[in-house]
């Protein structure tokens, strides 16, 4: 019976401890980016930079190899757009950088289009690592223009990164250059596409660039990170862009980790995970600030970095250091401001444009703007800094009763908060909040004349269909906006904020 006895408690303490025995766990980092907007090179506080950023990664990797663990460096899109010696060179100084601090893949955000599809395909060979948007076609073929997925694949471990593209692209960029492309909606798009990469992944994590809106309130834009992971189950984490916001604490969505970083490298983002047993479990995320004010740490620069970028920093600076007068006071053209109300910096656009074609009014659209101009000398890098696009200023020309149609579309239905909000100059509107009407509309100090034709300023960018403005029929000028307020400000010398400063150009009743 002993003997009998010690064989069975024998054989429950080894049922017992293969039960217990510990758990395969796997540990991943992800690193992320998003709307970098062309910030190679630290501003002037000493701020951002991919050099200290570079430091950054390289100790943060160093840290989860030795822990046994594995990294992906992610960027979530919008690489173009944003600093004149970045814009001038296609952003080869950017991708270039991106190549040195080992980037793993990128979505395609809507700035990308700012350029045309060949310099895209040239941006990436820069780069050296996949761009990815599972919901871009080509009209004609039907195809998708890049690869919807990339597999990485660790020691037991398969990771997919599956990228989506906001479908508002053809509006929030220049639509020529995407015009033979077909932007299927990011949520429809992802219905059909996860549940076959769920099933080939341990991880799966959608690298957006549509905007992250809480609880959903996306407004007039098309929907974003939050709607995603709501209607579509399976996805791990969803590293996002092109609101610019950060996310100091993860939105956990439908067991749906969404992160994203700011702009313009200002942090670094982290999420570490453990994979136990296929189950994926968030262990933090944060964001680490990139020598901000702020900050505490101060990150030294990476010397490879540095000496890399250099040259095209150099390059960049020579073309841009003329000064074509001064300013007295700032006239603003921050974003949080400028696509709200009525601005200082959108008045004298707005008349700039409109003095150059001899228009009757002009219009722009409020996410054309970038930046303020500062108090000081205003130089030819500081004029680009806040129009960054090279946008085509074109005249469409209406009758007085087409044009307070136009005008009350552009008020009553374009979202104030936006990059649609308008600047304008030569109109003084009086509008019917209640009726959604025009009530008196002033040109150039003179009611509107139904039967008139009435010349219109406006943006090839909007007058195209883009931020949602109405599609217009427009005459090219060939005068490029940032040249258009290069030389008002040359012919000026010395401008006072007063000049332009805010009228109340719409008022409400």
């Amino acid at each position: 019976m002993k003997s009998v006895s010690f064989r069975y408690l024998i054989l429950f303490i080894f049922v017992v401890a293969c039960t217990h025995s510990p758990q395969h766990k796997i540990k991943l980092t992800i690193l992320h980016t998003n709307d970098h907007h062309g910030r190679f090179w630290p501003n002037k506080d000493g701020e951002l930079g991919m050099a200290p950023r570079s430091t950054l990664i390289k100790k943060i990797r160093d840290e989860v190899k030795n822990d046994g663990g594995h990294v992906l460096l992610l960027d979530a899109g919008d690489v173009n757009t944003g600093v004149p010696q970045s814009d001038l060179q296609d952003a080869e100084p950017d991708f270039k950088g991106m190549s040195l601090l080992g980037y793993d893949v990128m979505a395609v955000g809507n700035h990308e289009f700012d350029k045309p599809l060949k310099t895209i395909f040239k941006q990436q060979q820069w780069g050296g690592f996949p761009f990815v948007s599972a919901n871009i076609y080509d009209k004609q073929t039907n195809k998708r223009i890049f690869p919807s997925h990339v597999l990485k694949e660790f020691k037991n471990l398969k990771v997919i990164v599956f990228g989506l593209t906001t479908e508002d692209t053809p509006m929030k960029s220049n639509p020529k250059n995407s015009s033979h492309l077909k932007f299927v909606p990011a949520v429809e798009e992802a219905k059909t596409l996860v549940p076959t990469l769920r099933a080939q992944s341990d991880v799966l994590i959608a690298l957006t660039h549509i905007g992250h809106y809480p609880d959903e309130k996306n407004g007039t834009d098309a929907p974003g990170d939050v709607t995603l992971a709501r209607q579509v189950n399976g996805i791990d984490v969803i590293v996002g862009g092109h609101t610019q916001k950060p996310l100091f604490q993860p939105d956990i969505q439908n067991g749906a980790v969404i992160v994203q970083a700011a702009e313009w490298g200002k942090y670094l983002g982290r999420v570490d995970l453990e994979i136990v047993d296929h189950k994926v479990i968030l262990k933090s995320a944060k964001l680490i600030p990139i020598n901000l004010k702020d900050s505490s740490d101060k990150i030294q620069a990476d010397p490879q970095v540095v000496a890399a970028l250099k040259d095209f920093k150099e390059k960049g600076d020579a073309s841009l250091q003329t000064i074509f007068g001064s300013l007295d006071k700032e006239l603003v053209g921050k974003r949080e401001i400028v696509r709200s109300q009525e601005t200082s910096l959108g008045n004298l656009i707005a008349l700039a444009n409109k003095q150059k074609v001899n228009a009757d009014l002009s219009i722009i659209n409020s996410g054309g703007i970038r930046d303020s101009l500062y108090p000081g000398q205003v130089s030819y890098e500081s004029i680009l800094m806040v129009l960054p696009f090279a946008s085509e200023l074109t005249i469409a020309e209406m009758k007085g009763e087409e044009l307070k149609k136009y005008l009350e579309y552009v008020i009553f239905n374009l979202t104030p908060g936006s990059g649609s909000f308008p600047q304008m100059s030569g109109v003084k509107i009086i509008a019917d909040q209640l009726n959604k009407k025009i009530a008196e509309i002033l040109i150039n100090d003179k009611p509107i004349d139904g039967s008139k034709i009435y010349r219109m300023a406006i943006p090839e960018f909007i007058a195209g269909g883009g931020d949602k403005y109405p599609h217009l029929v427009t005459r090219r000028t060939g005068f490029i906006d940032a040249e258009i307020l290069k030389d008002f400000i040359a012919a000026k010398k010395h401008l006072k904020e007063k000049d332009y400063s805010v009228r109340g150009y719409i008022k409400f009743k």
